[in-house]
């Protein structure tokens, strides 16, 4: 489980394969430079957007989920690349979105949310035009903004509301909560705000347009809104409320002051923010500070009265530029000092510490598990037990291996929260009961292995148990990890990617271009896809021999023939030289003796030879 990839560094990856990288790079340096664009779609429609459009959608879990036409990844899988290519070219041609299917997805607290699902094919189509134009809205993207940004996430929300109430000292959060935000984003005002970004290529335009009001089933042509679920939804969201960011911003980071002040300039380039804070604060103006990731976001302000007014400002401002309506109920102010505050799943408030070096008192932040997810995690757990009992398939260990993946993923994310250890201690009383009166856990033995994934952080909890033979994650082990503000570098800029992401440096560039561009004619757009996978991962050498590989002379193999049922997939296929192939392949006597002396192969590279054989359901090779 410690080997899952990260899909935003992986996109970056992806990005590489198929030299797609300097064309956003080039996008988002003009777009800072407040170039406009007016041909995008030129971009949009380029075969290495297209073929990494495919690339970034196919291992989404949703790709595997139908559209209205009962179509899903598979349908574009089979496809070869030029047919997948003009496809996406003939849907734009004259774009016409196919129906959205809708989908209610039950919430917690028992109600439900709706999520409208475009078919794959329009799925592909709204990839390709993400990808063009996420770069140019990054470059204006306000900073603090995390929801569904490259490399951003919760946590780093989380980190700078906690630098906010404590370094900061901002003890008054204003919590705002909005109306069905993405059922009420009003469409002509979304499409001037991109035109506003800078992209003002008219047929892009008239596409997102007709994207907006794609007819949902059962209930007819949307005239406001983004349906949740559409690949391109959370960028459109983000530029939505990107104008009220910025608003935020003007009202006091990059308020002009006429108190003098002086800048420095940071080691690593950055300009020093400290002088012309401490001129501002000689002011009146309201000291505010925003937090946002996605519709969920939260004010800090310094007193209660600045509180007040930016949160009647912002309602007046919400309803009259962005036509969107905040919840009576949900959005108030809070003193931190002395209530919660919740965000993203964690509530926070402060304590006092200690005086600080100027006899004033010193605020910590305390957090929590929300209550709200802590009842969830509760419920979860229980109903989790109850898979366990019986699992499905009398596969118990199988399980075991999902129950402990969801404990660990929540063990990820509350380890944010300052006081998870007495959370999850609670957590795991609650729910002593009916792990313990339902499962036959047993204490670990001296002969019990524990998988590499647990070692580091759970091999030496004495709550560790073992079920069908399998160990268990403990519950209530979890230690309180400190997060870090986002350091505000670019995926779109070289020397910044740099520092978060070594390039793909494993194979000649040149080769694995010549591989993107030369698919094998013939073959799908998923075994074409997986074939330059395997030649980075496998080092650009042989699978069987360790040998460099000369892409004229490379075969890709499947494991298991198509005839028997074998698929395109990654996991089987494999990179071997041309004479290797015709070795795996070969049934006549005289043709395995000339190969096998021609080549001189290892016992070990024969051993090889004949695991692909048994594969293949041929005889092995005698030695």
């Amino acid at each position: 489980m410690s080997n899952f990839k990260n899909p935003k560094r992986q996109k970056l990856r992806n990005n590489e394969y198929y030299d797609f990288q300097k064309v956003q790079d080039d996008l988002y340096a003009k777009s800072q430079n407040g170039q406009m664009f007016n041909d995008l779609m030129s971009k949009i429609i380029s075969e290495a957007n297209i073929l990494l459009a495919y690339r970034n959608i196919k291992r989404n879990t949703g790709s595997n989920t139908k559209g209205t036409d009962g179509k899903t990844i598979a349908s574009l899988a089979r496809l070869e690349p030029k047919d997948l290519i003009a496809l996406v070219r003939r849907k734009l041609g004259n774009y016409q979105p196919q129906k959205v299917r809708r989908v209610e997805i039950p919430k917690p607290d028992g109600k439900t949310r709706p999520l409208g699902i475009p078919t794959i094919s329009d799925r592909l189509v709204q990839q390709c035009i993400l990808q063009v134009m996420e770069p140019i809205c990054e470059a204006k993207f306000y900073k603090h903004s995390y929801g569904f940004r490259p490399l951003r996430g919760t946590k780093h929300a989380i980190a700078r509301a906690y630098f906010l109430a404590q370094r900061a000292n901002l003890h008054y959060a204003v919590d705002v909560d909005i109306k069905g935000f993405f059922d009420n984003i009003d469409h002509g005002k979304l499409l001037k705000q991109i035109w506003t970004l800078g992209i003002r290529d008219k047929s892009l335009l008239t596409v997102i347009s007709k994207l907006l009001k794609a007819e949902i089933e059962g209930i007819g042509i949307p005239t406001k809104g983004t349906p949740q679920g559409g690949i391109i939804s959370p960028l459109l969201a983000n530029i939505a409320l990107n104008e009220y960011d910025h608003w935020i911003k003007s009202q006091w980071e990059e308020m002009k002051t006429e108190h003098q002040y002086y800048q420095s300039v940071r080691k690593n380039g950055t300009i020093t923010n400290g002088e012309r804070i401490r001129a501002l604060k000689k002011t009146k103006l309201k000291e505010v500070y925003i937090v946002r990731y996605a519709d969920d976001f939260k004010l800090f302000c310094r007193n209660h009265s600045d509180a007040v007014k930016i949160f009647e400002a912002t309602k007046k401002w919400l309803k009259e530029r962005l036509k969107l309506e905040i919840s009576p109920e949900k959005s108030k102010i809070v003193n931190l000092r002395k209530n919660y505050s919740d965000f993203l799943g964690i509530k926070l408030k402060v304590a006092k510490k200690r005086k600080d070096r100027h006899n004033k008192d010193k605020f910590v932040v305390q957090s929590h598990v929300g209550n709200k997810a802590f009842q969830t995690i509760v419920t979860t757990i229980r109903r989790q037990a109850k898979k366990l009992q019986k699992p499905k398939d009398n596969n118990g260990a199988k399980a075991v291996n999902a129950f402990n993946s969801y404990i660990l993923g929540i063990h990820n994310y509350y380890s944010c929260a300052t006081n998870c250890n007495l959370d999850f201690a609670k957590i795991a009383f609650v729910t002593r009961s009916t792990l313990k009166n339902r499962l036959p856990l047993r204490k670990k033995k001296e002969t019990d292995k524990i998988p590499k994934y647990m070692e580091k952080s759970y091999e030496n909890s004495k709550q560790l148990r073992f079920l069908y033979d399998t160990p268990i994650l403990p519950i209530g082990y979890i230690q309180h990890q400190k997060q870090m503000n986002f350091s505000q570098k670019s995926t779109y800029i070289a020397k910044d990617r740099k520092e978060i992401h070594q390039s793909q440096k494993a194979v000649s560039t040149s080769e694995l271009r010549y591989l993107v561009e030369n698919p094998i004619q013939g073959q799908s757009a998923e075994y074409n896809d997986n074939r330059v996978s395997l030649f980075v991962g496998q080092y650009g050498k042989c699978y069987v021999t360790g040998k460099p590989l000369n892409i004229n002379e490379m075969h890709c193999h499947h494991k298991k023939p198509r005839a028997l049922g074998g698929t395109d997939e990654y996991k089987n296929l494999v990179l071997i030289e041309e004479n290797i192939h015709r070795l795996v392949h070969s049934t006549k006597i005289e043709t395995i003796k000339e190969y096998v002396t021609k080549l001189g192969l290892s016992t070990k590279e024969l051993e090889k030879v004949n695991k692909l054989r048994k594969q293949a359901n041929l005889q092995e090779i005698c030695f």
